[in-house]
């Protein structure tokens, strides 16, 4: 497994949260910025913030979600650089808007990452990663003490502090990274709009499916390797099962392994029933034709898929998945 793909598999499965040093004073001038200092508490930590951010970096760690929870706040504008890009989006525009981010003129990590040095010689007030392991000094990361130090508060999921993923990871984990954007940002109304319009989509949806029979659902990444098989970027453990439940389905899955991706050869793979498949693109030229190659190899399955990007993380835009799984597996439902 490459360097990359280990991190790409942490991006729920993290290294735990280091203790951190105390947090410097704010300033007298930012001091007097209305709202401001926010303390966050974060990774069983408290980070103080005595302005509003406007020099983000968000950190690579195989995700998407960050940068478009972000977005979706309307915090394009505070970016220095971000490292996380799907080449996709499942909300119209997303895509295009991470791409014209700036994305910092150095040299990356084997992890597609910003290194110690440049990272510090950016000279961030907040950063944003995925998992705790993007602050692992044996990788090349600055550490959260190092950034802290050099006035940068830093902030990952509260989802994936732990070693290995949360296994009551659920859609509630995506409303608190917005909650805790929205109060760092002064921006909590536009967050608390997102999860209330978030909610009422859910919700609707669920009504539409209660009650009807459960499709076994599969959710694969094609091009990341987590293990040694064939098919190691199965999705076991993570927050794709709270959405599966909540679009009428459950996760074929769920329970080959207390990881966060199985780890399964083809043998394993083609004994299990299969009624619909969720393929993630990543970075991928043709989702659709992956589908394609999945049902050549498992023609007993049917032909039954969904294509998804940064809606089936911990993402402003669970719903979108939600929906999108549920039309697919109770069309008759809608």
């Amino acid at each position: 497994m490459s360097r990359f793909a280990m991190l790409a598999a942490a991006c729920l499965m993290v290294a735990a949260c280091g203790t951190q040093s105390p947090a410097a004073p704010p300033s007298s001038a930012a001091a007097r910025e209305p709202g401001y200092p926010v303390t966050i508490k974060n990774c069983g930590q408290d980070y103080t913030f005595p302005a509003g951010p406007r020099r983000v970096v968000v950190m690579n760690g195989g995700s998407i979600g960050e940068v478009s929870s972000l977005l979706a706040l309307g915090l394009g504008d505070r970016i220095l650089a971000n490292l996380q890009s799907y080449g996709a989006s499942d909300e119209p525009g997303r895509a295009e808007a991470v791409a014209a981010l700036p994305t910092g003129d150095f040299k990356r990590t084997s992890f597609n990452d910003i290194p110690r040095e440049s990272m510090l010689g950016l000279r961030p007030d907040f950063v944003l990663a995925t998992s705790g392991r993007q602050f692992e000094p044996r990788d090349g990361f600055a550490t959260r003490e190092e950034l802290r130090a050099a006035g940068a508060p830093t902030y990952t999921p509260e989802s994936t502090c732990g070693v290995g993923v949360r296994q009551d990871q659920s859609i509630e984990d995506s409303y608190t990274l917005l909650r805790d954007l929205g109060r760092i940002f002064q921006v909590s109304d536009r967050a608390e709009q997102l999860i209330a319009e978030s909610k009422r989509r859910i919700a609707a949806v669920s009504a539409k499916v209660a009650g009807r029979p459960k499709p076994r659902a599969m959710l694969i990444i094609p091009g990341m390797t987590m293990g040694s098989n064939a098919f190691s970027s199965i999705g076991a453990k993570g927050i794709w099962n709270d959405i599966f439940a909540k679009a009428g389905a459950v996760n074929a899955f769920e329970n080959t392994t207390d990881d966060l991706f199985t780890n399964l050869s083809k043998e394993q793979v083609a004994a299990t029933q299969v009624d619909v498949v969720v393929i993630v693109d990543w970075l991928n030229p043709d989702p659709d034709a992956e589908a394609r190659k999945l049902f050549a190899q498992f023609p007993h399955w049917g032909k039954r898929y969904v294509v998804l990007s940064d809606s089936a993380y911990v993402a402003p835009n669970n719903a979108t998945a939600v929906e999108k799984i549920a039309k697919v597996i109770h069309p008759e439902a809608f």
